[in-house]
């Protein structure tokens, strides 16, 4: 099985935000947002594996700020680690202001299963490291890995 770098699978969403999307505070209804989060990630596993997944884990899901209505956000997945079935994506969600700024409003890792026809875990392409900051971001996943795998 080829290996894969993570640009080839890097995923972008925007939305603005309308007022369904908000929560009785008048800012982002975070289920809202972990919804468009799992799409995000499913969409780069994916990319990444060009099979079906689905949701194991969301290993950490963190909301550094608000968001209101008329905002633009901006997703982006990535995948930071591989297993033999499984694939770590770090999800970053971003506003963007109007002069193209962005501040981070949250983090998510989330961890997909790759599923064959008969929706068994089948296995996924190793990921291929480009930068030093690829590597940081594997070594950290592989540490997240490792602490999942002693709590189960």
């Amino acid at each position: 099985m080829q290996a894969k770098h993570a640009s080839e699978s890097y995923t972008e969403q925007v939305q603005i935000l309308f007022s369904g999307d908000l929560n009785g505070s008048k800012r982002l209804f975070g289920g809202k947002l972990m919804a468009w989060i799992d799409v995000v990630a499913a969409v780069t596993a994916r990319r990444h594996c060009g099979k079906n997944v689905t949701t194991a884990v969301v290993d950490s899901l963190v909301f550094l700020g608000a968001a209101r209505v008329n905002d633009t956000l901006v997703l982006r997945g990535q995948v930071t680690y591989t297993g033999r079935t499984s694939m770590e994506v770090k999800v970053e969600t971003f506003v963007e202001e109007l002069d193209g700024s962005k501040r981070m409003v949250n983090t998510a890792y989330v961890v997909l299963v790759a599923l064959d026809e008969q929706e068994h875990p089948t296995k996924v392409p190793p990921l291929l490291i480009e930068t030093d900051e690829e590597q940081a971001l594997w070594e950290e996943a592989k540490k997240r890995c490792e602490m999942r795998k002693q709590n189960r």
